[in-house]
């Protein structure tokens, strides 16, 4: 195997990295923060990311007078004895001789090779689709077209995060996940869907008017649709499989925590809706819409005061104006077939078309997965119970954007997506998160994703709160800082085996029929078209 020697070490430590001199016949501008590298000790292979350039001389005065133009070989001289890079690489990882994989608790000796990675080291490292059907391919390692996968079997044990500003693809990096997991089965998936994004087509951005398919379009028997807004969905060319209809019966004290930002509502007001539910139970927030003209007589019937009392029926009177909210009483049968969908192995995308208000966004996601969470612990119970691999909860993974509303600090403590991502890993039921401002979540929940596919990020605070937990945070930090603005990529956690920066896999028509399989040979822009039109 020919590998590109790239340089030689000349110092180094375990915390800090190692010092690697380039060699002279090595071209330093194709050396890039991020490369994926090996260093060949006497015993071990260890495999390391470029996190830091540097510029060095063997004498100082060389700078005072530096060759013109015009001596070429004076130029070459000094290039091969006096001046030289200095490249900061980090070891994540070390291979021994019969290519055992563990972590790195040695370092090589003075002037080990370093050698650029090989097709063989990758699918060593990341696995081999091709082999092994728990890996997927996401993307490349900078400089290589070798596929690096991500474990999914490890992905579904914990929860996950999709972290980049705006514009850097965060939606279509979920997509690729999401679409590895739908192919493989290894899990069912719940997408809260909050601009129309992942169920049928969306527009790729910044490529004019080209469209990609959506999940249901690839992968139409094992997705269905529920919709918020179906004239919406209908106008866009698509049918979805279920209108959603919910009831203010489903409608809880802790939904309405989650909204306590979105409505600008006190303290007060929340102790005053919890006095109504202990007198009205389910039908309390029915019972206080009604209350128009009389809210100082009902404040008194259940010992509130009038102006809390007030404040919450004004706040709350905007969900009247929702048009799938429905008065009634019972079970919500929205919510039952969505459950019997994943129970089936049917991978939901709840899609809100014009219903795209953060007040509606995070009040269904919060009563839906609600319910999904009493569900999934009563099926996880009889498992226990019973012991059958037939009673064995399905992996239920739930994607949510906008992450930070439902686990701040404040809502983490409260609200049912905080207990999801705390406990409900035992419960069969894991988080995607999928969030531009990622300093936003609660630090304990952060710092149990378990793995974080990480964009371009800008913000300080950012950059610091996906880091939390990673070890050697520092050499990571100035490789987030050198991604692109768009396809690249930060992967790093526990279905990884070692962090690497990758060129993320085309969503395009390769794409396209590795996902759908061989039926699915003739895959171009008619289809979009039709499915728009």
């Amino acid at each position: 195997m020919t590998r590109k020697k790239l340089g030689h070490i000349l110092a180094g430590s375990l915390i800090e990295g190692m010092v690697m001199r380039l060699d002279a016949q090595s071209s330093l501008e194709e050396v890039k923060t991020g490369k994926f590298v090996c260093i060949k000790g006497e015993q071990y292979d260890f495999f390391s990311l470029i996190t830091d350039m540097e510029l060095e001389v063997s004498n100082p005065d060389i700078l005072l007078f530096p060759p013109t133009p015009d001596e070429a070989l004076l130029s070459d001289t000094i290039k091969q004895r006096d001046t030289y890079a200095k490249i900061v690489l980090k070891p994540l990882l070390m291979l021994d001789r019969v290519r055992r994989r563990m972590p790195v608790k040695t370092i090589p000796a003075h002037f080990a090779n370093v050698y650029e990675a090989t097709a063989q080291d990758v699918a060593e490292i990341f696995g081999d689709e091709s082999q092994d059907k728990r890996f997927f391919n996401i993307g490349a390692p900078l400089d290589m077209t070798t596929p690096v996968c991500i474990d999914l079997d490890r992905l579904i044990e914990r929860s996950n995060g999709i972290f980049g500003k705006t514009g850097t693809g965060k939606t279509f990096i979920t997509r690729l996940i999401l679409a590895g997991l739908i192919k493989s089965e290894k899990a069912v998936n719940l997408i809260f869907d909050m601009h129309s994004e992942y169920g049928f087509q969306a527009r790729q951005e910044g490529s004019g008017p080209t469209f990609v398919k959506g999940l249901k379009t690839l992968f139409p028997s094992k997705v269905a649709i529920f919709s918020l807004d179906p004239d919406s969905t209908r106008r866009r060319g698509c049918a979805p499989d279920h209108e959603v209809v919910l009831n203010y019966y489903d409608i809880r004290i802790e939904d309405v925590m989650t909204l306590q930002e979105e409505l600008n509502l006190p303290p007060t007001a929340l102790e005053a809706a919890y006095l109504i539910a202990s007198k009205h139970k389910g039908d309390w927030l029915q019972v206080l819409l009604q209350q128009e003209g009389t809210i100082k007589e009902f404040a008194d019937s259940i010992g509130a005061h009038p102006e809390s009392v007030g404040a919450l029926y004004r706040k709350l009177k905007r969900l009247e104006k929702l048009p799938f909210l429905r008065k009634g009483v019972g079970s919500n049968s929205s919510v039952d077939r969505m459950l019997e969908y994943l129970g089936r192995g049917i991978n939901v995308v709840l899609e809100f078309g014009n219903q795209t208000s953060m007040l509606c966004y995070l009040l269904v996601a919060n009563i839906i997965s609600r319910r999904i969470h009493e569900a999934y612990v009563a099926k996880t119970e009889a498992f226990l119970a019973t012991q059958k691999t037939a009673d064995q909860p399905r992996h239920l993974m739930i994607t949510i954007e906008e992450a930070h509303k439902f686990l701040n600090p404040t809502a983490a403590r409260q609200t049912i997506f905080g207990i999801i991502a705390r406990e409900m890993r035992k419960y069969y039921v894991s988080l995607l998160v999928v969030d531009q401002r990622p300093s936003g979540i609660d630090q304990e929940i952060i710092s149990q994703i378990g793995t974080k596919l990480v964009a371009q990020l800008n913000d300080e605070k950012d950059i610091q709160a996906v880091l939390m937990g990673a070890s050697n945070s520092s050499g990571l930090r100035s490789v987030l800082a050198t991604l692109d603005t768009k396809k690249q990529a930060l992967v790093m956690g526990h279905a990884m085996a070692m962090p690497v920066v990758i060129k993320t896999r085309e969503y395009d028509e390769q794409f396209y029929k590795d996902m759908m399989g061989p039926g699915a040979e003739k895959v171009d822009a008619t289809s979009i078209i039709n499915e728009l039109f």
